[in-house]
């Protein structure tokens, strides 16, 4: 049994595995993912050309054919993605292909010398076969490595577990409990690491506003050992479907295929996503017509990242760049500003709605503490009118109570978001503040004794 230091330093590939004389249906498994690409990243910059890339390979692959075909389709999918890396670094769409690739080229022994010409026109075959069960529940739970607790050594020290949730318009509780309210519009990456990748789409709640809330989330979970194949999590406004994007319901076909599960509590409402492989449980819901994304982790695997990968670009870890992010203090205090101006004019008339006495009065139903979820309440009733939002935020607080593992931290209150807001360089900077005046009071002390 390997500790998970040992399994951590075994970099799971992040494509699509294919095996055996089963090796086409899998590839054209995969050309059915890429499709479903299209659809899950329209929010990437004009600039970016993977979704054409994606479109030219599927059109091209959509039916078998020799072997030279494929591979002289595959390399003309690689030349294409190669030409979109200086305007797709950091995509999700872009870094899965990449490693898609690369997995296919290996199982079919494709050079990447050869033609590049886009194949003929072919005869189609018969499709394969459907996969043999893949959900059967009467697999066994798989050997020990796909446990992350039971294949931890006995002497080891039980795992420290951490939660990121992000919801509303929208608020983010950081793996490091920081707590920011963000704009973020477009697509952003969440979690990115050697075992998964989470990427959220976020529309504007109100024209002309800079308040977003998360329509769209993707999921996907790549393949590691004998446990788990590549599986993709795909949900959008109306859509939260209880199971992967290529419906099944487990990991697979491997033996550990089901400590990985989607497990639909609420239908169209709540979905849980267990992957006891990685130690990792996952909530998503749709409240209203937003989504919620809640993450249950061990440290180590939120640590586990890819060699040279820029980890300030995902949120659940560093939080959202400073550009990003909505002063919480300050909205407050306008809000509040607004309610007493609009009470010396008649009574006057809320915006969406609500007063700011009316959205606390609101908020307090669900959340009787002012901690900042209730604060967040307030925010999205304010920027939005949508009722909706406190349930969010109630919604999002439950998740807390059942993912992190500290009750002493699942309130975090105004005073502790000053200090995540200003992020690690704000930190850093009142911390040096504070030792050059302790500096100038003792010289100045010391100048006084002296005298």
């Amino acid at each position: 049994m390997q500790s998970p230091r040992e399994r951590s330093a075994e970099r799971p590939r992040a494509g699509w595995t294919v095996m055996g004389e089963r090796g086409r249906a899998s590839a054209l498994d995969v050309c059915r993912v890429l499709a479903v690409f299209l659809s899950l990243f329209p929010c990437v910059s004009l600039q970016c050309k993977i979704l054409k890339c994606n479109s030219e390979f599927w059109a091209s692959t959509s039916n078998s054919g020799p072997e030279e075909e494929f591979c002289t389709a595959l390399r003309s999918y690689n030349s294409c993605v190669q030409r979109t890396a200086r305007t797709c670094r950091g995509d999700l769409a872009y870094h899965s292909a990449q490693h898609g690739i690369e997995d296919l080229m290996s199982q079919h022994n494709c050079s990447k010398e050869g033609p590049t010409s886009q194949p003929h026109a072919r005869t189609p075959l018969p499709p394969p076969p459907p996969p043999l069960l893949p959900d059967s529940q009467e697999r066994s739970d798989g050997p020990e490595v796909c446990h992350y607790e039971r294949s931890l050594h006995r002497n080891t020290a039980p795992p420290n577990y951490t939660h990121c949730g992000f919801f509303g318009d929208p608020h983010l509780r950081t793996f490091g409990d920081d707590f920011q309210t963000c704009k973020v519009k477009g697509a952003w990456p969440l979690i990115h690491n050697k075992y998964l990748s989470v990427q959220v789409t976020n529309t504007p709640v109100v024209p002309g506003s800079l308040a977003t809330a998360t329509s769209k989330l993707t999921i996907i979970f790549k393949n590691f050992q004998e446990c788990v194949d590549q599986k993709m999590y795909h949900a959008e406004t109306d859509e939260l479907p209880a199971a992967f994007a290529d419906g099944s319901k487990n990991g697979g076909d491997r033996h550990g295929a089901n400590t990985l599960r989607v497990v639909e509590k609420v239908p169209g409402q709540h979905v849980e996503i267990q992957a006891k492989y990685i130690g990792t449980t996952i909530v998503v819901r749709q409240v209203g017509r937003y989504l919620t994304f809640a993450v249950r982790m061990p440290e180590e695997v939120v640590n586990s990242v890819e060699e040279g990968d820029d980890q300030d670009l995902y949120l659940c870890l560093h939080g959202c760049p400073a550009n990003q992010r909505i002063d919480f203090r300050s909205f407050k205090v306008r809000a509040a500003e607004a309610h007493s101006a609009a009470g010396r004019v008649r009574g006057g008339t809320a915006a969406h709605g609500f007063t700011y006495q009316s959205a606390k009065a609101k908020c307090k139903e669900r959340l009787p503490v002012e901690d900042l979820y209730f604060q967040s309440c307030v925010f999205d009733l304010l920027s939005s009118g949508d009722i909706n939002f406190t349930m969010a935020a109630y919604y999002a607080f439950e998740d807390v109570k059942m993912l992190h593992s500290n009750s002493k931290r699942y309130h975090i209150f105004e005073k502790d978001a000053f200090m995540s807001n200003a992020g690690p360089r704000g930190k850093s900077f009142l911390s040096l503040l504070f030792l050059n005046v302790l500096a100038v009071l003792l010289w100045v002390e010391c100048c006084t004794v002296h005298l």
